[in-house]
């Protein structure tokens, strides 16, 4: 059967990756502060830049992190189109998570979106692993794979949790900070239940090198963070809250003078000053006042 090896991990690879995930997970907590600003029906755009940026960060670490990690020496490839489809399923599964958790907001919701962001999140570290390919076959330890699957839903759980309480340039930072310290810990348990075993020494001839895949992925990922980061600086969370209030009082004015009349929508600011059951606000059973994601949809809706 050939005998067993662990991959080792080396150099500053696992601190750049720490720094990818938590750069993904900040931007990511922004954009979802956005999205429950305006709503489902406003805020859409919020939702898919969130998705993005969280689920690009994590799958970004992933491929990062694997540059500091060989075994004899053998340089490893990457199945390119597996490597792309776990990028897909990363944004797509967190986005999802981000979604149930921010339109239904109890602690079934928060469960239910995490749980779901934890398998995505695992599902796609295994389908990078599943991309590797070196001349040697990969033997997993079963409970420390549990482990790493059990530490992703937990990390995601509390990551969407994040998204529904932390505002704030510093709250937002030290909450990134957080996830990346949990994102980093799932995969580096990941690589732990990893051995490898018939090592030929033989340089694989299929995918792409490791540096190869990388380097496009720096630019690109680097782009798009930059890009979403001048699109959060130009739109803060008080003028988006302060922007939705206004278009929903203003458009209830107009039905009232010119249509059916409607019931007075409350500002954020007298939203805010009502407790649970005291007044029209929407209340989530973490006992803030938030704004309704459905409340546009029903009003444009008719």
């Amino acid at each position: 059967m050939g005998q067993h090896q662990h991959l080792y991990s080396h150099g500053v690879y696992p601190l750049l990756a720490y720094l990818m995930a938590a750069v993904g997970s900040g931007l990511g907590l922004a954009c979802a502060a956005r999205f429950h600003a305006r709503g489902l029906a406003r805020g859409w755009s919020w939702l898919a830049a969130g998705a993005l940026t969280l689920g690009s960060g994590i799958w970004g670490m992933h491929f990062i992190a694997m540059l500091g990690f060989a075994v004899d020496d053998i340089e490893f490839h990457y199945d390119v189109p597996l490597t792309i489809v776990s990028l897909i399923v990363a944004i797509v599964i967190v986005g999802l998570g981000m979604f149930v958790a921010g339109v239904w907001r109890s602690w079934t919701g928060l469960l239910i979106g995490g749980v779901g962001a934890g398998l995505g999140v695992a599902a796609m570290h295994y389908m990078g692993m599943a991309a590797l390919l070196f001349p040697g076959d990969v033997v997993y330890t079963t409970w420390l794979v549990v482990l790493s699957v059990v530490i992703a839903v937990a990390a995601a759980t509390v990551a969407l949790w994040f998204t529904l309480r932390v505002e704030g340039t510093w709250a937002t930072t030290g909450a990134a900070l957080v996830m990346a310290v949990a994102i980093s810990g799932m995969h580096y348990t990941g690589m732990a239940a990893v051995n490898v075993r018939n090592v030929s020494g033989v340089v694989s001839d299929g995918g792409v090198r490791g540096l190869v895949l990388v380097a496009p992925l720096i630019i690109g990922l680097g782009l798009e963070l930059m890009l979403i980061t001048f699109a959060v600086l130009m739109s803060p969370v008080r003028e988006t809250q302060n922007g939705a209030a206004a278009s929903a009082e203003e458009f209830a004015g107009v039905r009232r003078n010119g249509g059916p009349v409607s019931q007075p929508v409350p500002s954020a600011a007298s939203a805010a000053h009502h407790g649970p059951g005291s007044g029209p606000g929407t209340y989530d059973q973490f006992g803030d006042a938030r704004h309704d994601p459905y409340r546009e949809s029903r009003e444009f809706g008719g």
